[in-house]
């Protein structure tokens, strides 16, 4: 097999990532084709098409007419997204507070300190 073989393929979720970035990076809702031009990796369209449709179908994306097509946009930035995920995984475990627990005594001392304050920030209310 000559050119690029299965071996020089990047793992999905490394592609997913630089969609996202792109994405995020533009600030507005951008095509298949804009996506596809921002990553400069020679993707068929069909593929940019499958990874966009099936991150609006998790609800990763939203997405806008545009033309022909449609062109898609983050839901929410990097932080929420990352957010959700460890929001869903503390959902998903029946001992909570013993996840919680081993999650707090893993961080460091900056990071607990950042978690206090924020949790007391979220007592008082919106600012």
């Amino acid at each position: 097999m000559s050119g690029k073989g299965q071996d020089e393929r990047r793992p999905h979720g490394e592609l997913v990532a630089d969609v996202l970035a792109a994405l995020w990076k533009s600030g507005k809702p951008m095509t298949t084709q804009e996506v596809n031009a921002a990553l400069d990796k020679g993707l068929a369209r069909t593929t940019m098409a499958t990874i966009l449709t099936r991150l609006y179908e998790k609800g990763t994306l939203r997405r806008v007419p545009a033309g022909r097509g449609f062109a898609y946009e983050p839901v929410e930035d990097a932080a929420g997204l990352v957010a959700g995920r460890m929001r869903r995984e503390l959902e998903s475990e029946p001992q909570r507070d013993l996840v919680l627990k081993r999650f707090v005594s893993s961080l460091s001392e900056s990071d607990e300190e950042t978690l206090r304050r924020l949790l007391l920030e979220a007592e008082d209310g919106p600012a």
